[in-house]
């Protein structure tokens, strides 16, 4: 079918070159020079240019339409709601702009296509058009540099939340691990020079505040309604600790640590009910059953968004947003570092 579909688009490139050569041909017996351009062709061209326009934006609106139900489901995070808010103030803004500037293109090219008795206007400058196409773009853009740094700020401003949560996200070639913070709050010390096989993100053995840490690796939890505070380190080269549902994004640098934070406002269970995303999942899982794959649930993901290497691509964990409740039975089963060292 594809081969077909390609031979399809050779032939008719083909026929198109041949049509402008009869054309070219039909000009000869005229009489009349390629570059003689004469009212019919402007008034064409410009039939052309209007037409163009319109196909223009009824592709558009249907790739609008085709993909809106593709994209990703609302913000699972209270920051994430203000980036989502900017997102859509910032796509009104541009898709308006378009609208109006494109369409007046086409429009324009068509009615003012050159006529042989008409002669045309030239204006060198105008103050009033001048101060218009540079006091609205930069009073919009000011607007939008405005909010966004506030959102900005407000996002990557430290913790000061006594009840947070503290878990680092060790980043590796080519997985992660998750070390939550004990009972005393505090993540130990690391040290990469003790990095082995029993000690794989290089915990500080000799710092007691790591005795009670917990690592765990496959999945991680953590509670809905309570601020998360992240550590992000890296063992070998830059990796991008993403969790797109939670609008969240921080490189993973060898040789330091960087920060993110966010609150979580839906359970897994909360999003799995919602009607956007069973749809969404609906769609995944018909593609996934075309290939005799099994079905999948919804999960929130941690990826790798830095193209880190050959394997990637399985660079990904499971994140389970629950209850209090929940997770307080599920952090209480996990197994201590210290408990770890002495087996």
């Amino acid at each position: 079918m594809k081969l077909l579909i390609l031979i399809g688009l050779v032939l008719l490139i083909i026929a198109v070159h041949q049509l402008m050569r009869v054309v070219e041909l039909s000009r000869q017996f005229k009489n009349t020079k390629e570059w003689n351009v004469t009212e019919s062709d402007n008034t064409f061209n410009g039939k052309l240019m209007l037409s163009f326009g319109i196909l223009f934006f009824v592709l558009l609106l249907w790739q609008i339409d085709r993909w809106e139900d593709n994209s990703l489901p609302g913000a699972a995070s209270v920051h994430g709601l203000n980036i989502d808010s900017l997102w859509n103030v910032n796509m009104w803004i541009i898709t308006i702009a378009s609208i109006l500037t494109n369409g007046a293109l086409f429009y324009f090219a068509y009615k003012y296509s050159g006529k042989d008795k008409t002669k045309a206007t030239f204006l060198a400058h105008d103050n009033r058009l001048e101060m218009a196409w540079t006091i609205v773009p930069a009073v919009v853009l000011a607007g939008i540099i405005i909010f966004g740094l506030k959102f900005w700020n407000e996002i990557t401003d430290r913790s000061t939340d006594p009840n947070k949560i503290t878990i680092e996200l060790y980043a590796k070639q080519f997985d992660w691990s998750v070390r939550y913070a004990g009972q005393d709050k505090t993540l130990g010390l690391t040290d990469y020079r003790q990095i082995d096989g029993g000690n794989s993100v290089g915990m500080d053995t000799l710092d007691a505040n790591g005795y009670d840490d917990i690592i765990v690796k496959n999945e991680f939890h953590i509670p809905v309604n309570r601020e998360i505070e992240f550590k992000m380190r890296s063992r070998d080269v830059i990796h991008s600790a993403f969790m797109p549902h939670f609008r969240a994004q921080m490189n993973c640098v060898p040789g330091m640590i960087t920060e993110f934070k966010f609150t979580p406002n839906k359970t897994t269970a909360d999003m799995r009910k919602d009607p956007y995303v069973i749809q969404l999942m609906k769609g995944i899982n018909d593609a996934r059953a075309k290939d005799n794959k099994e079905a999948v649930e919804f999960d929130y993901i941690l990826l790798c968004n830095k193209i880190c290497g050959a394997s990637h691509y399985n660079m990904q964990m499971t994140i389970i947003v629950e209850s209090e409740k929940d997770y307080n039975t599920w952090i209480a089963k996990q197994k201590v570092v210290k408990t770890l060292a002495s087996k």
